[in-house]
């Protein structure tokens, strides 16, 4: 499954910034909608176009791996599910 790091990204971007960025600032300077940072950020297994991953990159000015983190489908499963 792929995990998006978008939170991950807007903290690390405000600390070296000095300065709070929300996730409305990110939707307009970047020109993704809020509803779509919304369900990447929250919806398990959401899909998005090239084109968002783009947008992202360009903002955080970063690869596409630093936006993206591959996660086993067995260890988000030994994460959920407490071993007995």
């Amino acid at each position: 499954m792929l995990r998006y790091k978008v939170r991950e990204l807007l903290a690390e971007k405000s600390f070296v910034e000095n300065r709070r960025i929300t996730f409305k600032e990110l939707c307009d300077v970047s020109g993704i909608s809020r509803q779509t940072l919304t369900r990447m950020v929250n919806q398990r297994g959401y899909i998005t176009g090239t084109d968002t991953l783009d947008k992202l990159c360009a903002y955080f000015n970063c690869g596409v791996g630093d936006v993206l983190e591959f996660v086993q489908n067995d260890r988000i499963e030994n994460i959920l599910l407490p071993a007995k």
